[in-house]
Order: C-alpha cells, then sequence, then structure tokens
C-alpha cells in the first residue's frame, strides 16, 4: 500500500516537520480537519491515511523510524486553538498511551529508532514514560519554559 520507511502515526498540521510532504514518510492521524484560527490562518490536518495510533493497520517491523507525537492535553477549550492543534486525550489516556507506545514498538524493526515528542505542562512526562517497558536513550527539553521533551528509544 505504502512503501515508506518512516512513520508518524499522530502527524496533525506536520509542524514540526521540515518537509511536511516528505515522500518517505508516512503521515498518519485519526483526524482529517480544517480550522480557521483566530487569525484568519487555516491550519489543516491532512494524513496521508486515517488511522488509530492504539491499533496500526501495518506488519510487526514496518518502519526504520516512528515518530510519536500523541496528544498530551486532557483538558482545552471545545473551540480552542490547542485543542485543534494539538487534540485531545481521552479519560483513558494512560491506557491509551500504553497501547500507543507498544503499537509503535511493534511497527519498528529491530534496532529501529522511536523519537517521542510530549509536551508535559498538565501530565509530567515522568508519568508517561512509566507507560512503557522500554528505556529511552537521550532526550533533549525545549520551548520557552521547556516544558516540551524530545526522547530518542531504539528498539532491542
Amino acid at each position: 500500500m505504502f512503501n515508506r520507511t518512516i512513520l508518524d502515526p499522530c502527524c496533525g498540521g506536520r509542524t514540526f516537520w521540515f518537509d511536511p510532504k516528505d515522500q518517505g514518510v508516512l503521515f498518519g492521524d485519526i483526524r482529517s480537519e480544517q480550522h480557521t484560527l483566530c487569525d484568519g490562518r487555516v491550519f489543516n490536518i491532512t494524513p496521508d491515511l486515517n488511522m488509530d495510533f492504539r491499533e496500526m493497520p501495518f506488519p510487526d517491523g514496518s518502519f526504520k523510524l516512528v515518530v510519536f507525537d500523541p496528544p498530551h492535553l486532557r483538558r482545552a477549550g471545545r473551540e480552542s486553538w490547542l485543542r485543534a492543534k494539538y487534540g485531545i486525550l481521552s479519560d483513558d489516556w494512560q491506557d491509551d498511551l500504553r497501547r500507543g507506545f507498544a503499537e509503535c514498538f511493534r511497527v519498528l524493526e529491530h534496532e529501529g529508532i522511536l523519537i517521542f515528542k510530549w509536551n508535559e505542562i498538565q501530565i509530567p512526562v515522568s508519568q508517561i514514560l512509566a507507560l512503557t517497558d522500554q528505556k529511552p536513550l537521550f532526550g533533549h527539553k525545549s520551548g520557552k519554559r521547556a516544558d516540551t521533551h524530545w526522547i530518542t528509544f531504539m528498539k532491542r
């Protein structure tokens, strides 16, 4: 179906990608939406494939690299820009993220790399890392308040 080596299962608006049309990346998301922001800009969520990161439609070991940037908000206004951009976690967010990590590692090939992005403004990253038995290799904090974590794992 798709011959790509990189998976972004929660692509949203592809905002951190240098090339949001990179042909080596399969962009997936559960949402396909268009929003007009308060300043009039249009924000599109247009995945190559509508999919749920908790149950991905790929065989084991399908990708060399997975970028996992799931929703990180538990609360956000119904019409808020943050909700439109990032989505929102369900009430079962711990189980959702546990399943998401398991699926990301399942679809990675042996010694494949998982890049995980998390903003801990509402949930500390320590609570999120406790949802997987995989150990991170290294990471980096970014953002004005250093709330966003980029964490690298290798499937071993």
